[in-house]
């Protein structure tokens, strides 16, 4: 467990200068994209559930934990370069970000395995449509990275676009598969993930093409967020699991629930204290990002490991 986390700690330490340091004059997406790449996606690689006797899904199991550091090396280069090495040009930071691009390919081939094999296991569908997303995720990053104006939109909005991908419509459905692993099956189960693989894609649209498209898929992943956070809370109460998983995971819970509380409370604190939206994108960011995402799974990870290591001794 500690060697698997290795990566992790070294990718979390360099998120850290990342989000410190003035000389490379990131803007809050790309640190944001960086954490996801060598935070977040690290912690997704130790979730996933290989079969030994698929060949070829063993050889893109390998290939994934191999290539993950170095595709996040490329997309860290990606940035830079167009940031303190060749500003203004993007011509280098887009084929650097290809890197990164290809690997969410694996990714998403990965997830394809993932939802071809397990046709009757609908939690692993979910798991693999959350992989799927990256590839989407990795595609907007290279097209931010080129400044492609797609259907005359603003580069920037390429961005946000890969940010959703990478945080909410990869990492919110493996975690709604992670509670399917556990839970005892429920009628409104399978509904529950036939949103959440169309909600982001309902918000993609929306975030191109109209607000109120993109309202719908908010409000619909924002309940499924709400349904899985209040049955999670539910199964930790009535069933003992692991101390440091059992800590994480209501975090992250907790961290959902402030955000919506912060959102509720907007109109007034605005008043009161003369704030601004762009006042609070840090606080939502970092609450969902370092809250409910990074926390959850922390703690998804520690509960795998710990039914593994007490199958392993059973």
């Amino acid at each position: 467990m500690k060697a698997s986390l290795l990566p992790t700690i070294l990718g979390g330490i360099l998120t850290i200068l990342i989000f410190l340091l003035d000389y490379l004059a990131f803007n809050l997406i790309e640190k944001f994209l960086m954490f996801a790449a060598f935070v977040l996606v690290p912690l997704v690689i130790l979730l996933l559930n290989h079969d030994e006797k698929n060949k070829h899904q063993r050889i893109l199991y390998k290939a994934i934990k191999l290539l993950y550091f170095p595709a996040a090396l490329l997309a860290l280069a990606s940035v830079m370069s167009s940031k303190t090495w060749t500003p203004g040009s993007t011509a280098i930071s887009g084929v650097l970000s290809l890197g990164w691009l290809l690997f969410t390919l694996l990714l998403c081939i990965y997830g394809l395995t993932v939802i071809v094999n397990h046709k009757g296991k609908i939690e692993e569908i979910a798991i693999g449509a959350g992989l799927v997303y990256f590839f989407i995720g990795g595609i907007w990053f290279t097209l931010y990275q080129y400044q492609f104006h797609m259907f005359q939109i603003n580069p920037d909005k390429h961005g946000l676009s890969s940010v959703h991908f990478h945080f909410s419509s990869a990492i919110v459905p493996i975690f709604i598969g992670m509670l399917g692993r556990i839970m005892t099956k429920k009628s409104w189960y399978p509904w529950i993930v036939a949103i959440d693989i169309i909600g982001p894609i309902l918000i993609a649209v929306g975030m191109i093409f109209s607000k109120p498209i993109e309202y719908i898929g908010v409000t619909l992943f924002a309940c499924n967020i709400a349904i899985y956070t209040t049955y999670l809370l539910a199964y930790l109460r009535k069933n003992s699991l692991h101390n440091k998983a059992n800590f994480f995971l209501v975090i992250s819970c907790i961290a959902f629930y402030t955000i919506v509380v912060i959102s509720l409370s907007y109109p007034l604190l605005k008043n009161l204290f003369s704030l601004t939206i762009l006042d609070f994108i840090p606080i939502y960011g970092s609450l969902y990002a370092f809250g409910f995402v990074l926390c959850g799974l922390i703690g998804w990870v520690f509960l795998k490991s710990n039914v593994q290591n007490s199958g392993q001794h059973g």
